[in-house]
Parts: C-alpha cells; sequence; structure tokens
C-alpha cells in the first residue's frame, strides 16, 4: 500500500519548519538566559517571533478560530521549538522565577507569546500551586478562543492532578457565563487521560469527569457541545462501562425531549463506540437536531441563571460577563 503524496500546503510547510526550527530553538535558548529579568526575556521573544512567522498559517489560523485575538502566525513546531529552548535554559530555575515569567508573558498582546507561558505554567503547578491556579483561573477568564481553552487545558489538567481538591474549582466553571471557561471545564476533562497514562485514567476520572460533563450537556454554545463530546470520547478509556451508561441515560433523555443541543454531544460521541451500539443509539437520535436560537437545557446553564435572577455574585468580575441564555 503506497502511501498518499503530501500536497503542496503540507510540503511547503514542512520545508518552512525546517528552514526555521534551528533558529526558533536557539531563539529560546537566548531568551531563556535572561530569566532574572522578566521584561528582557520577554522583550527578547516579543523581537524574535516575527521572524519566525509565516503569513499563510496566520490565514488558517484565522479560519479555524474565527475572532481569534492577536496573532503573529507561528507554527506549532516552531513555537514548541522555542519552548524546548526556553525549557532547556531555565531548567535549574526555581518555579518562582519561572512564575514571574509567565505573569509577564501573559500580559502581553499576541497570543504566541501567552501560549509560551504554559509551559512554565505546567511545569510550576506542582511546586507553587496556589499562584499558578490563579494564573491558569486569569487566564481562562479573558480567552476569547478554542486554541487558548484547550492549550490551557493541559495545565489545568496537570493541577488537578498533583491537588485533586482542585476539582471543585474546575466544577464550579460549568456555571460560568463564560462560553469559554465553560468549555475549559469540558477541555480538561478531555485531557486529563492523556495528562497522564496512570493517574489520569483512575476510577475516580470518570465518574468526576462525567458528572462535569452531566452538569454542562445541553449547553447552547457549539464551542461548549465540541469539548462535551471530545471529554465523553476520552473518557471512554478510562472507564467504558460507565460513559456507556452515561450516553446511553442522555440519549434517553435527548430523545424524550427532542433535545437536539443533547443530541450533538451524543452523536458526536458515538463513533468511538462499538459499531452495534453506535448504529442502534444513532437510530435512536435520527432526526433530532439543534434548532437556531435555542436555549440551553442543562442542568448548569438553568442553576447559573436561578443564581443571577437571585442576585447571586458569580466569580467573573461583571464587566467581563456575557450575557447567559436562560434555558
Amino acid at each position: 500500500m503506497t502511501t498518499p503524496a503530501a500536497s503542496p500546503a503540507t510540503e511547503r510547510a514542512r520545508a518552512f519548519v525546517a528552514a526555521n526550527l534551528a533558529e526558533a530553538i536557539a531563539l529560546g535558548r537566548a531568551a531563556g538566559d535572561l530569566i532574572q529579568d522578566p521584561a528582557a526575556l520577554t522583550g527578547a521573544l516579543r523581537d524574535g517571533l516575527p521572524a519566525l512567522a509565516d503569513p499563510e498559517y496566520l490565514d488558517g489560523q484565522r479560519r479555524v478560530a474565527p475572532g481569534i485575538g492577536p496573532l503573529l502566525g507561528v507554527r506549532t513546531p516552531l513555537l514548541d521549538g522555542v519552548t524546548r529552548g526556553l525549557r532547556a535554559a531555565t531548567r535549574r530555575d526555581r518555579s518562582t522565577a519561572l512564575l514571574e515569567v509567565a505573569e509577564r508573558l501573559l500580559r502581553e498582546p499576541f497570543l504566541e507569546l501567552r501560549w509560551m507561558s504554559f509551559d512554565l505554567l505546567a511545569r510550576s503547578i506542582r511546586h507553587e500551586p496556589e499562584r499558578a491556579w490563579q494564573l491558569v483561573r486569569a487566564t481562562a477568564r479573558t480567552a476569547s478562543d478554542w486554541i487558548t481553552v484547550d492549550t490551557l487545558a493541559h495545565v489545568a489538567a496537570t493541577g488537578i492532578l498533583a491537588e485533586p481538591f482542585r476539582w471543585a474549582e474546575l466544577e464550579q466553571l460549568v456555571y460560568s457565563p463564560s462560553v469559554w471557561e465553560r468549555r475549559l471545564a469540558g477541555s480538561t476533562v478531555a485531557v486529563l487521560p492523556f495528562q497522564d497514562r496512570v493517574a489520569g485514567r483512575q476510577p475516580v476520572i470518570a465518574r468526576r469527569g462525567l458528572a462535569v460533563v452531566g452538569d454542562l450537556i445541553g449547553d447552547s454554545e457549539p464551542d461548549v457541545q465540541k469539548a462535551l463530546s471530545w471529554a465523553l470520547r476520552n473518557l471512554l478509556v478510562v472507564d467504558p462501562a460507565a460513559v456507556t451508561a452515561f450516553i446511553e441515560a442522555e440519549t434517553a433523555r435527548a430523545v424524550a425531549t427532542a433535545d437536539g443541543l443533547r443530541a450533538w454531544v451524543l452523536r458526536d460521541t458515538l463513533p468511538k463506540l462499538p459499531a452495534a451500539n453506535a448504529a442502534r443509539l444513532r437510530a435512536r437520535l435520527d432526526g433530532i437536531r439543534r434548532q437556531p436560537g435555542a436555549t440551553s437545557t442543562s442542568r448548569a446553564s438553568t442553576a447559573a441563571a436561578d443564581f443571577l435572577s437571585a442576585g447571586i455574585g458569580l466569580e467573573v468580575p461583571p464587566a467581563e460577563r456575557p450575557v447567559l441564555t436562560r434555558a
């Protein structure tokens, strides 16, 4: 069997990365030597990253994440190369120093600089958990795209595996008026089984992860729905019996209430189930579709709307709160 030839666009991307990878790693190393001066380190990255940018990639990023914030267009392997160099240069530095740099990077306008802070947060969160977690929460609060949120989810997952009581903070996010904080809840559940293939696959991960999905399923936002189906697919490697039972129960609810929001999440999960089960559930969900303008039916949206109507403040400051659609 022959391997299909790569497209011209793929070949061009590979060539671009190959031509610039050494420069990317060198940039990270040089910046890392400035670890004791976070402003200078950030400035070095700010000045060096534009040389690694690819306008074609920038156009693609804007297509897949409409409305995303300021970007340079640095391809992921090159950004990873910069991070690799930075990590090598700072491997002996204390978490306190890493967090000072992370905090500085998170104030930068270009998203690539903010994303580079996530590796520093992940390296620090076990040693300086409270400070690192607060930076995770602040980043989630101001996020405005799924790429940032799904990348940040790996840091949140590391924090939860290190300190399981952080589950309570994740569970609070299901009530947030921010679509991106709700997405972070689902995305963190999704990455947990692969963040650590031992700790991330304990039965408690499925139990608590399904509780988060159970609160959010029925959310009207497609960005949240995608995170929930991703979470269910990945939780199948942790506890297939529990996840299958959850899908069965939610299918029955979707059918009984003609809930297209719930049905979309379930339908997107079915390819990971055994073929016979998937076919049976797909037949039950047939014809139940998302309707334009449908309001959320999730438990969390109902509870959050009740909080707001009762005048109970949520963690997101009022000026940053999007409008929450009440079920």
